[in-house]
């Protein structure tokens, strides 16, 4: 993430978490006093904000001085030490539950897509991200599905064209949906890459007739269904001479994503990767 965005989201939080001031800190730590804090990991799973937490304390207090452990990604468990923090107690004070809410989120995000991505990992297959995100955190939940083995999928509505089934409906249909989205790529100069989501097999063979997307997703298809469209789409490459992309979406969760990688698809898109994590567990803790 850009570090003059991320600043800007930095001053968001410290604004919503302080305002006129840490009364309880400021009432009873001298202003001068200095100290260390340590952030232990107490659970098992993916590091993730270690580098957005030292954009935090740098912004709250450029005098605190990191000495980091641990990188983003690294494979952690209960008693882990990720870096301390050597600097004014108030400061510390200040920055701990802005900075562990970070961390901890990111990091339950990069474990949930290390698990998910683990059990396909020898198929090929990978797994996606989706929009399903919090608002004003986006690029740090999807930047933890990557430390977490996951990959991302569009960032937004504005670096990726996929045509899902109101837009199809709205349209009037697959062809002119997709037509329509080939021909406004042109108008504009924007070379986007085209998707399209499918519901039933008549509506793949008529986005494949088309010649023009370079992904389908295939929406709520049984793993058994999906079998059958994978051989459909991948007869039509060998007689078009070009490869088509295949996701599988809808309501596919950690007990059957396998099931739907061993068909022979090139993504599945997972929302529960940053909307049902669970948030890793971690502390900020003094030491003395």
């Amino acid at each position: 993430m850009d570090k003059q965005e991320l600043r800007k989201l930095i001053a968001i939080w410290f604004e919503e978490d302080i305002r006129d001031g840490d009364h309880t800190s400021l009432s009873c730590i001298p202003p001068t006093q200095e100290g260390c804090q340590q952030l232990i990991i107490k659970d098992t799973g993916v590091l993730a904000g270690v580098e957005v937490a030292k954009e935090i304390i740098a912004y709250f207090d450029p005098e605190c001085r990191v000495e980091q452990y641990l990188e983003d990604g690294a494979l952690v468990k209960p008693g882990d030490i990720a870096f301390k923090v050597y600097g004014k107690e108030l400061s510390l004070l200040q920055i701990e539950r802005t900075m562990l809410n970070i961390m901890q989120r990111m990091s339950g995000v990069a474990t949930t897509a290390h698990r998910y991505q683990s059990l396909i990992a020898d198929t090929g297959c990978h797994v996606l991200d989706t929009r399903k995100t919090t608002p004003g955190l986006r690029y740090l939940e999807k930047e933890a599905v990557a430390l977490g083995g996951g990959m991302n999928h569009r960032i937004g509505l504005f670096d990726m064209i996929l045509l899902k089934d109101n837009h199809v409906d709205f349209a009037g249909g697959i062809t002119n949906a997709l037509t329509r989205a080939r021909d406004y790529c042109k108008a504009k100069n924007k070379p986007l890459k085209i998707e399209i989501e499918v519901r039933n097999f008549d509506e793949i063979r008529e986005a494949l007739a088309t010649d023009i997307p370079d992904r389908i997703m295939l929406d709520n298809f049984t793993p058994a269904k999906t079998k059958e469209a994978v051989d459909l789409i991948r007869e039509w490459e060998r007689a078009a001479g070009r490869h088509m992309e295949i996701e599988s979406s809808g309501g596919i969760t950690i007990d059957t994503i396998r099931d739907y990688a061993l068909q022979g698809v090139d993504f599945v898109s997972v929302g529960a990767l940053t909307h049902s994590y669970k948030s890793l567990d971690m502390s900020f803790k003094a030491v003395k």
